[in-house]
């Protein structure tokens, strides 16, 4: 990883308040389909979750023969955040006893989502708290290059 100085910090925090930004969307798509028992895929919405991974790849089969070349990858700062991908939940739907409904089985139960509004809240928070302090280390970051710049200027 080269070192890009003072952009180093803003860069990683950066990441971070677009993989949030992305967690926040997809638990408001998770709430706004608490109730959806029909997809074009067949049966109940299936919650979604994003799954990160640090852009430094600080894995021992990066550099197999080359112990030093790892004690310095290790020792730099992180590269901020990626996402890997979206999955859906392996969670089963939720089975609710409604005879009348349309979806329902030959038992009478339609499979709701399994999706829980006070789990996906709870996340929401998470990631909005996550977010905010990314928010803080880049203006930290911002205000610590503007200090050093009129210490330059002086």
């Amino acid at each position: 990883m080269t070192n890009n100085g003072m952009f180093t910090s803003i860069d990683a925090s950066a990441s971070g308040l677009t993989a949030q930004r992305l967690r926040m969307d997809v638990i408001a798509g998770n709430i706004a389909n608490v109730d959806t028992t029909r997809t074009p895929e067949g049966g109940p919405f299936k919650r979604q979750l994003v799954v990160f991974a640090s852009k430094t790849d600080m894995t021992f089969r990066k550099f197999p023969f080359l112990p030093m070349k790892i004690k310095t990858e290790m020792q730099n700062p992180g590269e901020g955040v990626k996402v890997l991908e979206l999955m859906k939940d392996p969670a089963p739907p939720r089975l609710r006893y409604e005879p009348g409904h349309p979806d329902a089985n030959n038992e009478g139960y339609v499979a709701y989502p399994n999706v829980d509004v006070i789990k996906e809240m709870v996340d929401m928070i998470s990631a909005s708290r996550a977010y905010e302090a990314n928010v803080t280390a880049i203006n930290s970051a911002k205000a610590m290059a503007m200090k050093a710049i009129s210490i330059g200027n002086a």
